[in-house]
């Protein structure tokens, strides 16, 4: 337990979901016992209004059901609270709720009990003001020195101070160069109302000058005014501050003298009455509430200052006295009388943390526990060691860090794909051009046999798939021992109606690709069923896809030859219905009892085409740097230029400004501009890392055809070619696969040991270019051709004999000719439905989008 941690006296939770802020906490009498005591006045945005007066048992007690004296609905967002001689008649208090169109005053009174539930609380409406502007905040106090009532100012968020005194309106003034509300108080020793413009000024504006300045719906100055008749809104003074003010507070410490307070984002500024600056203090952390008063050394003050590092630091002026840990962050801090208990202190967090706490340490009472001495057994330690050395060697010449035959039944993890579409889509973009973005669900099943402390659930699915719900968290009423973490992994293929619709087939295409088979080729109708209307003969031997976004993609099957033909005018389109018409032909075939079925690939590999995405993918980082490079520089001549500003305007006698206002206002359209092309250049650089890693995805499969690969050095080949699941500025893709593909050519597809001598750089760097990763990529399809195989082993560089690829031979042109394009791709969906997981897909081009 922490020495300073805030001493818990009295704490509960507000409501479920609530949110609250610095005007929603007040502490005042507000049922008029005149015993001094305190009560605790709550009100959140939900519209609950609650009043507490806490008795605790003993110390650390949380909230009893007699310590709530009243909770009520207002149904309006509530965002200030009040406690005030706000009644006219009467110089009882009362209470005042600020709503963000209403102010509502109200009497709070208790009825005694005739039994042990105690007495009865009640508010009654003594009056309310509807208002014809939205309202920020409110402050109160004896306007214009008026004795023994309280009038009442509310700002409203276009810069209006409305006035009311007790139940009438009195007027209305619209604040000069407003253009958003800041903090709001009264100081009623100058009789005025301070606050902080959007221009980081603190202002001062004297009632009287409020009082009798133009009316609020005339803004624009009369004829009158121009010739020097009637009076004008004219501020006070001005403070310059340099930053935005959360709070401000006027305390009065002596007769002829007051403080005003003001809380920025990063100092903590007194000023004196006239605005001059009586000390600042620079604060090394983020201040969320603060609250000043009275010290008991005469003309100084204390201040407690809230953080969002949980802190709450005590100042006398600008000498940090103490510093205390709470359980929360505080939005609210007061300090009152509560159960006969002086200066406790009531924090208020935004989500409902009520505390009251008192200052004060908590020495550790913790001793260690005397060790038992006992005789060592020396012979029992050392066959001990040597049963552990044994269970080390096991583990250490087995492939997994524990055996997982024991354990792989404890925990299954199971995912079934509807095969129906929502009939409601719940993709965030319902639209991709011109196509409706559909969603289907996916039902997981966990089957645990043993009792489990926490289940983390999470689910991926490749860009530009996305999903609803990514992470599930299972929490069990049964506290378990701690134990080792385990993962457990489940593959799922999503239907590729998800990125498809029936497209019309094209006789030509910019790219193409040919897979050999062993058998006899099969009916398309077959392999691919929705995508194309049921012919007579049942053998298609052409089909056409289109992904979401307008790619279009063309199937040939050959008529005379075991060979299919993929055809697109886009390389990385191909990959999707190349995998896909693999597996389907592999699934095709196990049904049909054939296990002898195998595809091959006999063309070279397409690396020009896949090096035009490279550059392209290179080349938009690139121009990724020089942009936050030139934003970088713009921004720091704009901080520059705001510097050279602020000192002539700080100045008595400032300099004329020789455009310098001018060439901020360019400088200003330059940061937004670069702003602009910066956040461009990123959406165009994940697209093209999508485009990307569909294409590598492409050559990882025909390299795998090619050189008949198996599943280990597949997933070597997908671990050197994908190490990244999101491309950034520090680390990228060509820099990565780089590292990884020199070191496959110094250990397993060496040539010597020269090369297996040679070092990698250990840092990772953005290349000047790509051509040293384009000549590495050559050198590994090279190194595979004459024989190299992937290992993760250091000393198997096998021998390489030269195997030199086979050329690849075209599909007849008459293929497509000799089958009839069947213009009809009407068939599209039949619409699904399922529980649990929903995978949408979003509005990018989906034609990258691959399921597993």
């Amino acid at each position: 337990m922490s020495l300073f941690k805030a001493r818990d006296w009295w704490s509960t939770v507000l409501g479920d979901k609530e949110e609250f802020d610095q005007g929603c906490l007040c502490l005042a009498d507000v049922d008029n016992t005149g015993n001094g005591q305190d009560k605790i006045i709550v009100g959140s945005f939900m519209g609950y209004l609650r009043i507490f007066n806490p008795h605790p048992v003993k110390t650390g007690d949380g909230a009893q059901a007699e310590d709530l004296l009243l909770e009520v609905h207002l149904r309006d967002p509530i965002l200030q609270v009040e406690v005030g001689k706000f009644v006219s008649g009467t110089e009882m208090l009362h209470l005042a709720v600020l709503h963000s169109r209403k102010l509502c005053v109200y009497s709070v009174s208790g009825t005694l009990g005739n039994v042990e539930h105690g007495n009865q609380y009640q508010i009654k409406l003594m009056y309310e003001h509807n208002l014809q502007r939205t309202a920020c905040n409110m402050t109160y106090g004896s306007f214009g020195g008026v004795k023994g009532r309280d009038l009442i100012c509310i700002q409203s968020v276009d810069g209006m101070l409305m006035v009311f005194e007790q139940e009438s309106y009195a007027f209305g003034r619209f604040l000069p160069g407003s253009l958003l509300p800041g903090p709001l108080a009264y100081s009623s020793r100058t009789d005025s109302f301070i606050t902080v413009s959007s221009c980081h000024q603190v202002e001062s504006y004297k009632y009287q000058v409020l009082a009798f300045a133009t009316d609020a719906d005339k803004r624009q100055e009369t004829e009158q005014q121009k010739h020097g008749s009637g009076k004008r809104l004219v501020v006070d003074w001005t403070l310059n501050i340099g930053e935005q003010a959360i709070d401000i507070c006027i305390v009065s410490f002596i007769q002829s003298a007051s403080s005003v307070f003001v809380l920025g984002e990063r100092n903590f500024f007194c000023l004196k009455d006239n605005g001059q600056i009586q000390f600042m203090k620079k604060l090394d952390y983020s201040p969320s509430c603060f609250l000043p008063y009275c010290s008991v050394s005469e003309g100084t003050i204390n201040t407690l200052i809230g953080n969002h590092n949980n802190m709450l630091h005590i100042y006398q002026d600008v000498t940090l006295k103490w510093a205390t840990q709470l359980p929360h962050v505080p939005v609210a801090v007061r300090v009152g009388c509560l159960h006969d208990l002086k200066g406790v202190i009531v924090t208020l967090s935004d989500d409902g943390h009520l505390q009251c706490s008192y200052l004060g340490t908590d020495p550790s009472l913790f001793q260690a526990p005397k060790v038992e001495s006992r005789e060592l057994n020396y012979d029992e330690l050392d066959m001990e060691l040597k049963e552990l050395q044994k269970v080390i060697k096991n583990v250490n010449k087995s492939q997994d860090v524990w055996p997982l035959t024991e354990r792989e039944d404890d925990l299954k993890v199971s995912a079934m794909v509807s095969p129906n579409f929502d009939s409601v889509s719940q993709a965030t973009d319902v639209e991709v051009g011109a196509d409706l973005v559909p969603s289907v669900t996916v039902k997981v099943t966990l089957k645990n046999r043993v009792a489990l402390q926490k289940i983390k659930l999470s689910i991926y699915v490749q860009p530009p798939l996305v999903l609803t719900g990514d992470q599930f968290t299972f929490e069990f009423m049964e506290r378990n021992p701690d134990g080792i973490p385990r993962v457990s992994q489940c593959k799922f293929r999503l239907p590729l109606k998800l990125v498809c619709l029936p497209g019309q087939p094209s006789k030509t295409a910019s790219h193409k690709l040919t897979i050999d088979t062993n058998k006899s080729p099969v009916s398309l109708l077959s392999l691919f069923p929705g995508f194309a209307k049921q012919s007579e003969d049942d053998q298609v031997n052409v089909m056409g896809f289109r992904f979401l976004g307008g790619s279009q993609v063309t199937l040939l099957a050959s008529k005379t030859s075991q060979r299919y033909r993929i055809q697109s005018e886009q390389f990385e389109d191909l990959w999707l219905i190349t995998n896909e018409l693999i597996i389907r032909l592999q699934e095709y075939f196990e049904k049909q009892g054939i296990k002898d079925f195998t595809c091959s690939f006999s063309g070279s590999v397409p690396l020009e085409e896949y090096f035009e995405l490279i550059d392209h993918h290179f080349e938009l980082r690139i121009n990724g740097e020089k942009l936050e490079e030139l934003l970088s520089e713009r921004a720091v001549q704009f901080r520059a230029i705001q510097r050279r500003l602020l000192t002539r305007f700080k100045d008595k006698t400032p300099a004329p400004l020789q455009h310098l206002d001018t060439l901020l206002d360019g400088t200003y359209k330059q940061v937004i501009a670069l702003a602009d092309a910066v956040e461009e250049n990123q959406d165009n650089l994940f697209q093209s890392f999508t485009r990307l890693k569909s294409a590598t995805h492409l050559v990882i499969l025909l390299i795998g055809l090619w050189q008949k690969l198996s599943a280990d050095q597949i997933a070597i080949l997908e671990a050197a070619f994908l190490p990244l699941q999101q491309d950034t500025q520090e680390l990228g893709w060509e820099e990565t696969v780089d590292a990884a593909l020199s070191h496959l050519l110094k250990t397993c597809l060496s040539k010597s040991s020269k090369e297996q001598a040679l070092n990698l750089n250990s840092q990772l760097g953005i290349p000047k270019d790509t051509s040293q990763l384009k000549k590495h990529i050559t050198l590994f399809c090279d190194r595979l051709a004459k024989g190299g195989r992937l290992c993760l082993s250091t000393d198997a560089a096998a021998p390489q004999t030269m195997v030199m690829p086979g050329g690849c031979a075209t599909i007849p042109e008459s293929d497509l000719e000799g089958r009839s394009i069947d213009q009809d791709s009407s068939e599209l969906f039949t619409n699904h439905k399922h529980l649990m997981v929903e995978t949408p897909v979003p509005e990018v081009s989906p034609l990258q989008g691959v399921t597993e």
